[in-house]
């Protein structure tokens, strides 16, 4: 019996101006011990289709048209209780972030037990134990301990264990999983998703996998349904999908995913829909103040650096306890290369970035920049008008309250490099090199999706026309299609303007795509370095060839 069929589903969010239709007219099943990947662009109403299967619509969004029935029977009419009674118990879902999902004030067990003592209707002991045992087969290790500790108590990852144990409470048929490794490194994701391929044929879990990385569909997925604008355009087994595609949308977004088996110069774009966006990166390059490059010599020295956390404080110093996040590290990033760091989370890479960029202090060794020691330097403001980051997430590295030209001008108004008119001209100049164009510098970041928020970073970052670029995982969070434009920009940038990079990502084949040469870390040590293509064909040390093993291989996907 199918256990999920959801036939001509339409959901509509009516606004004042116009009724926006967020899924048209979708069909989907899902089999017993079947994962059916649902991929596509932000937008595209993947999750739209998880949220009203659980009956979890915003308002005043509404399913206007088909049915979804679990088991044979309509439940898209259901009212809030019949619905509400129903959810968890027969279909669960595994959220995005799990801090989110988690309360932060009760124990990992309190909101297990709970869960399963609502659903499943046993006493206190009996309920716990149950947790104890769910907690052990989503594979946390030591659980009779654990189950009493809190949410920030465990890893990125354990904490998605503990959501997938939330959702496996009351033994449902179906679990909806959104996003639920998108923000965790290449060795935890593939712990989660053997979890979930485990669930599926172990307990005939029927689960639908939603996702916009093509390399989790190819590993983990039985059927894959590609969605666009609302719309499913292609749907079929995986392997027949992603290998030999009929739809030109499906084709487009496949040849955007970064290739882990070779390097290519430019990442193809989604180009279906005519949504491309022009950088105009040589009309930028004419007036940039470019320094000439001599790639024999290095533009940062970085020798035995070192940083240390406090973990346990204590009024007598000899009693105070520290963690080291980064230990005696030494690389060095000759001029107009982009130098890669990879690893898991708090292996030390981003705090690696903000020592660079005088964002944190240093304990130990030092940095040496153009040939100038800057670790002790009393003033740094020469030194950090020379250096921009772009972080990670485009949402909260922007100021809502600003407004975009007032966020571009901020760092050459800082530094005292231009202002009145000449600084206006040149926030403008940015918004339309960057294809946003000068009247997006009156509105505010709200106003913009994901990919627009990068490229305004990515415009801030060059307002001082800085030589030296640290991108801290600046495209984890965006989409594959808009990704490839921003690896494109990027690639454009360093190539056009002299300028050199850091590179920090836990995405490995956009790793081999961007960087000249890369450093692992592992534990706050730098394991080790090398180019790019030796690295990942001929990795030495031990740990290297552990992560590049758990790296989505994408065997039998269309090059495009």
């Amino acid at each position: 019996m199918t256990l999920l069929d959801i036939s001509d589903l339409t959901v509509a969010f009516p606004t004042r101006k116009a009724t926006f239709i967020a899924v048209d007219s979708a069909n989907l099943t899902v089999e017993p011990g079947q994962i059916h990947g649902l991929v596509g662009e932000s937008g595209a109403g993947k999750s739209t289709i998880g949220a009203a299967v659980m009956g979890l619509l915003d308002r005043p969004g509404h399913i206007t048209g088909g049915t979804i029935s679990l088991k044979g029977k309509s439940i898209s009419g259901l009212d809030r209780e019949a619905m509400q009674s129903l959810r968890g118990k027969e279909i669960s879902m595994i959220f995005q972030d799990p801090l989110t999902s988690l309360n932060p004030l009760l124990t990992v067990g309190d909101q297990l037990i709970e869960t399963i003592r609502n659903h499943l209707g046993l006493n206190e002991a009996d309920a716990k134990e149950r947790a104890i045992d769910l907690l052990r087969q989503v594979r946390i290790p030591d659980p009779d301990t654990r189950i009493d500790q809190y949410p920030h108590q465990f890893s990125g990852g354990m904490r998605q264990r503990v959501v997938i144990a939330l959702a496996l409470c009351s033994e449902p048929d179906v679990i909806i999983a959104d996003e639920p490794t998108t923000a965790l490194d290449v060795s935890v994701q593939a712990q989660i998703l053997e979890l979930i391929k485990d669930l599926a044929q172990e307990k005939q879990v029927g689960v639908i996998l939603i996702t916009h990385d093509m390399g989790v569909i190819a590993d983990t997925t039985d059927v894959v349904t590609v969605m666009y604008r609302g719309k499913v355009v292609e749907t079929g087994p995986t392997a027949q999908v992603l290998g030999q595609p009929s739809h030109e949308y499906t084709k487009s977004l496949i040849s955007a995913v970064p290739r882990p088996d070779t390097k290519m110069h430019r990442f193809p774009l989604v180009s279906y829909g005519g949504r491309e966006t022009t950088f105009q990166i040589e009309d930028l390059a004419r007036n940039w103040k470019k320094t000439e490059l001599d790639k024999s010599k290095p533009l940062f020295e970085i020798r035995d650096l070192t940083k240390k956390f406090l973990k346990k404080p204590a009024l007598i110093p000899s009693r105070r306890e520290f963690s080291t996040a980064v230990d005696q590290v030494s690389f060095d990033i000759k001029q107009g290369e982009v130098f890669g760091v990879v690893g898991e989370s708090g292996s030390g890479k981003s705090t690696i970035a903000r020592m660079i960029a005088g964002l944190y202090g240093v304990d130990g060794g030092t940095i040496t920049f153009d040939g100038q020691e800057v670790t002790g330097a009393q003033d740094l403001s020469s030194y950090r008008s020379q250096i921009q980051m772009i972080f990670q997430d485009p949402y909260s590295s922007l100021n809502p309250r600003m407004r975009i030209d007032a966020i571009i001008a901020e760092p050459a108004r800082h530094h005292g490099i231009l202002s009145g008119k000449a600084l206006q001209h040149r926030v403008d100049e940015l918004l339309d090199r960057v294809g946003l164009g000068a009247a997006a510098g009156r509105k505010y970041p709200h106003e913009f999706s994901g990919g627009q928020r990068q490229r305004i970073s990515i415009a801030r970052a060059l307002a001082t026309q800085p030589r030296f670029l640290i991108c801290d995982e600046p495209t984890s969070a965006l989409d594959v299609s808009i990704q490839a434009q921003i690896l494109n920009i990027l690639k454009d940038l360093q190539e056009h303007l002299n300028l050199t990079m850091l590179f920090i990502s836990h995405d490995l084949p956009v790793i081999r795509q961007m960087c000249d040469r890369v450093g692992v870390m592992k534990n706050g040590v730098m394991v080790e370095q090398a180019d790019t293509e030796s690295l990942f064909t001929a990795p030495q040390h031990a740990y290297t060839q552990e992560l590049l093993s758990f790296m989505p291989r994408l065997d039998g996907v269309a090059t495009g």
